[in-house]
């Protein structure tokens, strides 16, 4: 009995000791108070709400648009660039512009002097005088030969020469306006020994090629020039976007040089015919109210307005980002305070201040929504997080 003994109050000490903890775990469990969820909402007072000058509204479609990525850079038409050239060989006998000037059309450029820029306007002198004696002459055979006293083979060769010199004043009378000398003054006796060299558009000089005293041959790039208020964007549309792009379509752009400035275009013209390296297209797009001292050669980056769609969207102060994800906040009054609650969204394109969303979870078709302030709303959430319970 004593050997029996000795193996049983052992068994019944562990058994009591078990019988214990388990009375002790069932107390501590009925005494630990029962959980309630925390509701994550930011709190705010009427006087706060009137003070941050929240907005609020129900989430409502808007004609979005889709959009094409597109880079390019500013140019300017041909229309608008000129490279000026003398039409006689010369030497540079001043220059009255520098880089960077700005000129208007008929601007005197330079001045060039050469003997044959002198013997043409003699030659024009000769035969404008020739074609005064010729028209006498003319005139007088005529009378010779309606007499008939004349001879009709030199009232023929009269008529003949008479025409030749017309023609070779007409000739050299052209000769000079290309050469910028006005004709009626040559006629009078004053004979240019320079001419201007005047400028085709308005613009800027872009660069001067020339010296003082140069000999400057026929045809000879002297001056580059360009009118940067016609610069436009060309853009490089790759070939999988080239079918949603079309003339008309808003493009919305920004300029290095410009930080934080987007400027808006149109399109107005889309190449045919592809660029092999990258295989894109040229697109044209006219600039809508253009900045002054936009310059050719700037790289631009953009994106092409292509979709028209309705959707649900929200100003972009409405959004805020947090732990890589998006949330915009319901809004509900609560006597006289306002409950603000984070709600998980995925957004979409973007468009000016408008961003389109779409809701996690399915909310009630009148639900509100606070339409700015929404970093100020995480932050307040985020300090009084668990202070709050329903």
């Amino acid at each position: 009995m004593r050997f029996q003994t000795i193996y049983i109050l052992p068994f019944l000490l562990l058994l009591s000791c078990g019988e214990n903890t388990e009375k002790e775990v069932t107390q501590k469990k009925e005494a630990e108070p029962a959980k309630t969820e925390t509701v994550k909402e930011a709190m705010l007072s009427q006087q706060q709400f009137d003070v941050l000058d929240m907005k609020i509204d129900s989430l409502t479609t808007r004609l979005m648009s889709g959009y094409v990525q597109a880079n390019g850079e500013l140019e300017v038409p041909p229309q608008s660039q000129a490279a000026v050239t003398p039409v006689i060989g010369g030497n540079v006998s001043s220059i009255t512009v520098i880089e960077g000037d700005e000129v208007q059309r008929g601007d005197v450029l330079a001045y060039i002097e050469h003997p044959e820029i002198i013997e043409i306007q003699t030659q024009f002198l000769n035969a404008l005088n020739s074609l005064n004696y010729q028209e006498k002459e003319f005139q007088r055979q005529k009378k010779l030969y309606e007499a008939g006293v004349g001879s009709g083979q030199i009232f023929q060769r009269a008529e003949a020469e008479l025409e030749s010199l017309k023609g070779q004043v007409a000739g050299l009378k052209a000769q000079l306006q290309q050469l910028n000398i006005n004709p009626e003054t040559i006629q009078n006796g004053n004979i240019q020994q320079r001419i201007a060299v005047r400028s085709p558009i308005d613009g800027a000089v872009q660069s001067v090629n020339i010296k003082t005293g140069q000999f400057v041959q026929a045809q000879s790039e002297m001056f580059e020039l360009i009118n940067t208020k016609d610069v436009h964007v060309d853009f490089m549309v790759f070939e999988k976007d080239v079918a949603k792009v079309e003339k008309g379509q808003k493009v919305f752009f920004t300029i290095e040089s410009l930080p934080g400035t987007e400027l808006t275009a149109e399109i107005i013209s889309v190449s045919k015919n592809f660029e092999q390296d990258p295989k894109a297209v040229h697109v044209h797009a006219e600039i809508i109210d253009r900045p002054e001292n936009l310059v050719p050669g700037m790289y631009v980056r953009g994106r092409i307005a292509v979709d028209n769609q309705q959707t649900t969207a929200l100003p972009e102060s409405a959004i805020v980002r947090e732990g890589g994800k998006f949330y915009a906040f319901t809004a509900e009054e609560e006597g006289d305070a306002w409950s603000f609650r984070p709600v998980e969204v995925i957004t979409g394109t973007d468009e000016g201040e408008w961003v389109e969303v779409k809701l996690i979870k399915d909310l009630p078709e009148n639900m509100r929504f606070a339409y700015n302030n929404a970093y100020y709303l995480m932050a307040e959430m985020q300090k009084g997080e668990g202070g709050h319970s329903h």
